[in-house]
Protein backbone atom coordinates (compact mmCIF):
# COMPACT_ATOMS: atom_id res chain seq x y z
CA UNK A 1 0.00 0.00 0.00
CA UNK A 2 1.19 3.19 -1.03
CA UNK A 3 1.71 6.02 1.01
CA UNK A 4 -0.88 9.08 1.40
CA UNK A 5 1.87 11.51 2.22
CA UNK A 6 3.31 10.40 -1.51
CA UNK A 7 0.22 9.67 -3.31
CA UNK A 8 -0.80 11.44 -6.30
CA UNK A 9 -4.15 11.60 -5.81
CA UNK A 10 -5.84 13.55 -3.74
CA UNK A 11 -8.78 13.56 -1.37
CA UNK A 12 -10.74 16.57 0.04
CA UNK A 13 -13.34 16.06 2.90
CA UNK A 14 -14.52 17.54 5.95
CA UNK A 15 -16.63 16.26 8.46
CA UNK A 16 -18.30 20.43 8.82
CA UNK A 17 -20.18 18.72 5.74
CA UNK A 18 -22.66 16.72 8.34
CA UNK A 19 -23.88 19.82 9.54
CA UNK A 20 -25.68 20.13 6.83
CA UNK A 21 -29.28 18.98 7.94
CA UNK A 22 -32.15 17.58 5.91
CA UNK A 23 -35.57 16.50 7.27
CA UNK A 24 -36.00 12.82 8.53
CA UNK A 25 -36.28 10.51 5.06
CA UNK A 26 -34.52 13.17 2.93
CA UNK A 27 -32.57 11.37 0.50
CA UNK A 28 -29.67 13.79 0.66
CA UNK A 29 -28.49 12.98 4.41
CA UNK A 30 -25.24 12.95 6.46
CA UNK A 31 -25.00 9.31 6.92
CA UNK A 32 -24.44 9.19 2.75
CA UNK A 33 -20.83 10.80 3.57
CA UNK A 34 -20.41 8.80 7.03
CA UNK A 35 -21.10 5.87 4.62
CA UNK A 36 -18.61 6.43 1.91
CA UNK A 37 -15.87 7.55 4.89
CA UNK A 38 -16.08 4.06 6.34
CA UNK A 39 -16.47 2.45 3.55
CA UNK A 40 -12.89 3.93 2.11
CA UNK A 41 -11.30 3.37 5.63
CA UNK A 42 -12.42 -0.18 5.68
CA UNK A 43 -10.78 -0.42 2.14
CA UNK A 44 -7.77 1.08 2.61
CA UNK A 45 -8.27 3.25 -0.37
CA UNK A 46 -8.41 6.15 2.15
CA UNK A 47 -4.70 5.40 3.20
CA UNK A 48 -3.73 5.84 -0.33
CA UNK A 49 -5.19 9.15 -0.93
CA UNK A 50 -3.08 12.51 -0.14
CA UNK A 51 -5.44 15.02 2.17
CA UNK A 52 -6.33 18.09 0.76
CA UNK A 53 -7.67 20.54 3.55
CA UNK A 54 -11.03 22.28 3.05
CA UNK A 55 -11.27 26.05 2.85
CA UNK A 56 -14.23 28.11 2.69
CA UNK A 57 -15.25 29.55 -0.64
CA UNK A 58 -14.85 33.67 -1.29
CA UNK A 59 -17.73 35.87 -1.59
CA UNK A 60 -15.70 37.13 -4.99
CA UNK A 61 -15.63 33.31 -5.79
CA UNK A 62 -19.27 32.92 -5.53
CA UNK A 63 -20.29 35.75 -7.63
CA UNK A 64 -18.46 34.71 -10.26
CA UNK A 65 -21.25 32.54 -10.34
CA UNK A 66 -24.29 33.49 -8.25
CA UNK A 67 -26.14 36.66 -8.04
CA UNK A 68 -26.10 38.96 -5.14
CA UNK A 69 -29.21 37.83 -4.27
CA UNK A 70 -29.35 34.03 -4.42
CA UNK A 71 -26.10 34.05 -2.07
CA UNK A 72 -27.92 36.73 0.50
CA UNK A 73 -31.41 34.85 0.62
CA UNK A 74 -29.42 31.83 1.60
CA UNK A 75 -27.49 33.13 4.15
CA UNK A 76 -30.66 35.18 5.75
CA UNK A 77 -32.90 32.01 5.95
CA UNK A 78 -29.75 29.79 7.23
CA UNK A 79 -29.65 32.70 9.98
CA UNK A 80 -33.02 32.59 10.86
CA UNK A 81 -32.75 28.86 11.67
CA UNK A 82 -33.37 27.27 8.15
CA UNK A 83 -36.03 26.41 5.73
CA UNK A 84 -36.95 25.29 2.43
CA UNK A 85 -35.51 27.14 -0.65
CA UNK A 86 -37.17 26.37 -3.04
CA UNK A 87 -40.84 24.85 -4.07
CA UNK A 88 -40.24 21.15 -2.64
CA UNK A 89 -37.67 19.19 -1.21
CA UNK A 90 -34.07 22.02 -1.31
CA UNK A 91 -33.40 22.34 2.40
CA UNK A 92 -31.18 24.17 4.67
CA UNK A 93 -30.38 24.32 8.47
CA UNK A 94 -28.43 26.99 10.52
CA UNK A 95 -25.24 25.71 9.74
CA UNK A 96 -26.16 25.36 5.45
CA UNK A 97 -24.91 28.55 4.49
CA UNK A 98 -21.10 28.33 5.92
CA UNK A 99 -21.30 24.30 4.96
CA UNK A 100 -22.30 25.28 1.09
CA UNK A 101 -18.95 28.17 1.42
CA UNK A 102 -16.93 25.30 2.62
CA UNK A 103 -18.25 22.58 0.06
CA UNK A 104 -17.31 24.90 -3.12
CA UNK A 105 -14.07 26.11 -1.15
CA UNK A 106 -13.21 22.06 -0.91
CA UNK A 107 -12.98 22.23 -4.93
CA UNK A 108 -11.25 25.45 -5.21
CA UNK A 109 -8.39 23.88 -2.22
CA UNK A 110 -8.78 21.01 -4.95
CA UNK A 111 -8.26 22.70 -7.70
CA UNK A 112 -4.91 24.76 -6.42
CA UNK A 113 -3.26 21.30 -5.50
CA UNK A 114 -3.94 19.95 -8.88
CA UNK A 115 -3.02 22.46 -10.70
CA UNK A 116 0.38 23.41 -8.97
CA UNK A 117 1.56 20.08 -10.22
CA UNK A 118 1.49 18.52 -6.79
CA UNK A 119 -1.33 16.02 -7.58
CA UNK A 120 -2.17 14.19 -10.35
CA UNK A 121 -5.83 14.61 -9.69
CA UNK A 122 -8.33 15.05 -7.15
CA UNK A 123 -11.85 13.90 -5.58
CA UNK A 124 -14.15 16.37 -3.09
CA UNK A 125 -16.49 14.20 -0.91
CA UNK A 126 -18.96 17.34 -0.47
CA UNK A 127 -22.33 17.46 0.46
CA UNK A 128 -24.90 19.80 -0.33
CA UNK A 129 -24.57 18.64 -3.97
CA UNK A 130 -24.45 21.72 -6.65
CA UNK A 131 -24.92 20.92 -9.85
CA UNK A 132 -29.00 21.69 -9.87
CA UNK A 133 -28.25 25.18 -8.19
CA UNK A 134 -28.99 27.90 -10.65
CA UNK A 135 -27.48 31.45 -11.03
CA UNK A 136 -30.04 32.70 -9.31
CA UNK A 137 -31.98 29.58 -7.59
CA UNK A 138 -31.29 26.83 -5.57
CA UNK A 139 -32.94 23.47 -6.34
CA UNK A 140 -32.89 19.49 -6.56
CA UNK A 141 -30.82 19.66 -2.90
CA UNK A 142 -28.68 22.03 -4.48
CA UNK A 143 -27.80 25.71 -2.68
CA UNK A 144 -24.05 26.51 -4.47
CA UNK A 145 -22.93 25.40 -7.84
CA UNK A 146 -19.80 23.69 -6.60
CA UNK A 147 -18.68 22.68 -10.25
CA UNK A 148 -19.44 26.04 -11.95
CA UNK A 149 -17.79 27.98 -8.90
CA UNK A 150 -14.74 25.71 -9.57
CA UNK A 151 -14.79 25.95 -13.34
CA UNK A 152 -14.81 30.06 -12.73
CA UNK A 153 -11.78 30.12 -10.39
CA UNK A 154 -9.80 27.47 -12.43
CA UNK A 155 -9.74 30.45 -15.33
CA UNK A 156 -9.60 33.67 -12.67
CA UNK A 157 -6.86 32.42 -10.97
CA UNK A 158 -5.06 30.04 -13.17
CA UNK A 159 -5.33 31.00 -16.17
CA UNK A 160 -6.88 28.09 -17.44
CA UNK A 161 -8.19 29.07 -21.02
CA UNK A 162 -10.52 25.95 -21.28
CA UNK A 163 -12.13 23.64 -18.45
CA UNK A 164 -14.45 21.23 -19.42
CA UNK A 165 -16.87 19.53 -17.21
CA UNK A 166 -18.37 15.96 -17.17
CA UNK A 167 -21.92 15.82 -15.47
CA UNK A 168 -22.63 11.70 -15.53
CA UNK A 169 -24.86 12.31 -12.48
CA UNK A 170 -27.99 10.43 -13.43
CA UNK A 171 -30.19 13.86 -13.39
CA UNK A 172 -29.52 16.60 -15.87
CA UNK A 173 -27.48 19.61 -14.32
CA UNK A 174 -29.82 22.18 -15.43
CA UNK A 175 -27.66 24.89 -13.29
CA UNK A 176 -24.07 24.27 -14.72
CA UNK A 177 -25.07 24.19 -17.77
CA UNK A 178 -27.25 27.75 -17.90
CA UNK A 179 -24.51 29.28 -16.72
CA UNK A 180 -21.77 28.01 -18.95
CA UNK A 181 -24.71 28.04 -21.78
CA UNK A 182 -23.21 31.18 -23.77
CA UNK A 183 -19.60 30.41 -22.77
CA UNK A 184 -17.01 28.93 -25.46
CA UNK A 185 -14.44 28.43 -22.86
CA UNK A 186 -16.34 25.83 -20.66
CA UNK A 187 -17.58 22.84 -22.38
CA UNK A 188 -20.10 21.32 -20.42
CA UNK A 189 -21.10 17.32 -21.03
CA UNK A 190 -23.69 15.87 -19.72
CA UNK A 191 -24.98 11.87 -19.86
CA UNK A 192 -28.53 11.63 -17.75
CA UNK A 193 -31.80 9.96 -17.97
CA UNK A 194 -34.23 11.69 -19.63
CA UNK A 195 -36.82 12.75 -19.81
CA UNK A 196 -36.54 13.10 -16.35
CA UNK A 197 -35.94 15.68 -13.09
CA UNK A 198 -35.25 18.58 -14.05
CA UNK A 199 -36.75 18.71 -17.43
CA UNK A 200 -34.03 19.85 -19.49
CA UNK A 201 -30.79 18.14 -21.03
CA UNK A 202 -32.28 17.36 -24.78
CA UNK A 203 -29.72 16.62 -27.21
CA UNK A 204 -31.02 20.02 -29.42
CA UNK A 205 -29.77 21.96 -26.08
CA UNK A 206 -25.95 23.01 -27.61
CA UNK A 207 -25.46 26.57 -25.93
CA UNK A 208 -26.62 29.98 -27.39
CA UNK A 209 -24.75 32.55 -28.93
CA UNK A 210 -20.84 32.43 -28.69
CA UNK A 211 -21.28 28.89 -26.44
CA UNK A 212 -22.96 27.11 -29.00
CA UNK A 213 -21.79 23.81 -29.58
CA UNK A 214 -19.87 23.70 -26.15
CA UNK A 215 -22.81 22.08 -24.84
CA UNK A 216 -23.28 18.13 -25.17
CA UNK A 217 -26.27 16.64 -23.93
CA UNK A 218 -26.40 12.85 -23.83
CA UNK A 219 -30.10 12.15 -22.87
CA UNK A 220 -30.59 8.19 -22.32
CA UNK A 221 -33.66 6.21 -21.26
CA UNK A 222 -34.56 5.01 -18.22
CA UNK A 223 -33.04 1.05 -17.97
CA UNK A 224 -29.53 2.38 -19.61
CA UNK A 225 -26.69 0.05 -18.37
CA UNK A 226 -22.73 0.12 -19.32
CA UNK A 227 -22.66 -0.98 -22.37
CA UNK A 228 -24.82 1.71 -24.07
CA UNK A 229 -23.03 4.16 -21.82
CA UNK A 230 -19.76 3.20 -22.70
CA UNK A 231 -20.52 3.69 -26.35
CA UNK A 232 -21.41 6.99 -25.81
CA UNK A 233 -18.32 8.08 -23.57
CA UNK A 234 -16.24 6.30 -26.74
CA UNK A 235 -18.07 7.80 -29.47
CA UNK A 236 -19.22 11.08 -28.29
CA UNK A 237 -17.71 11.92 -25.08
CA UNK A 238 -13.81 11.39 -25.00
CA UNK A 239 -13.73 12.37 -28.61
CA UNK A 240 -15.51 16.07 -28.00
CA UNK A 241 -12.76 16.31 -24.57
CA UNK A 242 -9.86 15.65 -26.79
CA UNK A 243 -10.61 17.97 -29.60
CA UNK A 244 -11.85 20.59 -26.91
CA UNK A 245 -8.55 19.98 -25.15
CA UNK A 246 -8.99 21.24 -21.80
CA UNK A 247 -6.22 22.66 -19.20
CA UNK A 248 -8.58 21.04 -16.43
CA UNK A 249 -11.69 18.38 -16.53
CA UNK A 250 -14.05 18.87 -13.34
CA UNK A 251 -16.17 15.64 -12.99
CA UNK A 252 -19.98 16.00 -11.84
CA UNK A 253 -19.53 13.09 -9.98
CA UNK A 254 -23.03 11.33 -9.19
CA UNK A 255 -23.45 8.15 -8.86
CA UNK A 256 -27.15 7.87 -8.68
CA UNK A 257 -27.06 6.09 -12.22
CA UNK A 258 -26.48 3.09 -10.18
CA UNK A 259 -28.79 0.38 -10.40
CA UNK A 260 -29.87 -0.51 -6.84
CA UNK A 261 -30.15 3.83 -6.60
CA UNK A 262 -33.82 4.72 -5.10
CA UNK A 263 -34.39 7.67 -7.24
CA UNK A 264 -33.68 6.54 -10.71
CA UNK A 265 -34.09 4.03 -13.26
CA UNK A 266 -30.95 2.97 -15.05
CA UNK A 267 -28.58 0.20 -14.50
CA UNK A 268 -24.80 0.72 -14.31
CA UNK A 269 -22.64 -1.11 -11.22
CA UNK A 270 -19.73 0.32 -9.22
CA UNK A 271 -17.92 -0.69 -11.90
CA UNK A 272 -19.26 1.21 -14.32
CA UNK A 273 -17.87 4.21 -12.65
CA UNK A 274 -13.96 2.99 -12.74
CA UNK A 275 -14.89 2.10 -16.24
CA UNK A 276 -15.33 5.60 -17.22
CA UNK A 277 -12.98 7.43 -15.19
CA UNK A 278 -10.41 5.26 -16.94
CA UNK A 279 -11.96 6.54 -20.27
CA UNK A 280 -11.62 10.63 -19.60
CA UNK A 281 -8.41 10.13 -16.80
CA UNK A 282 -5.55 10.94 -19.63
CA UNK A 283 -6.93 13.81 -21.11
CA UNK A 284 -6.57 16.33 -18.13
CA UNK A 285 -5.88 16.84 -14.77
CA UNK A 286 -8.89 15.50 -12.69
CA UNK A 287 -11.30 17.30 -10.23
CA UNK A 288 -13.98 14.89 -9.53
CA UNK A 289 -16.89 16.64 -7.07
CA UNK A 290 -19.25 14.36 -5.25
CA UNK A 291 -23.18 14.79 -6.61
CA UNK A 292 -25.73 12.53 -6.57
CA UNK A 293 -26.02 8.66 -5.12
CA UNK A 294 -28.20 7.69 -2.41
CA UNK A 295 -28.42 4.35 -1.53
CA UNK A 296 -25.38 4.44 0.49
CA UNK A 297 -23.64 0.77 0.11
CA UNK A 298 -23.96 1.62 -4.07
CA UNK A 299 -22.47 5.21 -3.26
CA UNK A 300 -19.81 4.25 -1.09
CA UNK A 301 -18.71 1.16 -3.22
CA UNK A 302 -18.65 3.53 -6.93
CA UNK A 303 -16.82 5.79 -4.95
CA UNK A 304 -14.21 3.55 -4.34
CA UNK A 305 -13.99 2.33 -7.88
CA UNK A 306 -13.75 5.66 -9.01
CA UNK A 307 -11.03 6.24 -6.92
CA UNK A 308 -9.43 3.52 -7.97
CA UNK A 309 -9.30 4.26 -11.42
CA UNK A 310 -7.90 7.53 -10.56
CA UNK A 311 -4.95 5.99 -8.54
CA UNK A 312 -4.31 3.56 -11.43
CA UNK A 313 -4.24 6.68 -14.34
CA UNK A 314 -1.92 8.65 -11.66
CA UNK A 315 0.57 5.54 -11.96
Amino acid sequence: MSDARHSPVGFCSDERFLEHLTPAGHPERPDRLRRLLDHLRETGVLNRLSRIPARAAGMDDLLAVHTREHIMRIRRICEAGGGVLDAGDTHASALSYDVAMLAAGAVLSSIDAVLSGSLRSAFCAVRPPGHHAERGEPMGFCLLNNAAIGARYARRRHGIQRVAILDWDVHHGNGTQHIFEDDPSVLYISLHQYPFYPGTGAASERGIGEGEGATLNVPLPAGTGEERYRTEFLTRVVPALASFAPGLLLVSAGFDAHRDDPLAHMRLTEASFGEFTRLVAGIAPVVSVLEGGYNLAALASSVEHHLRALIEAAG
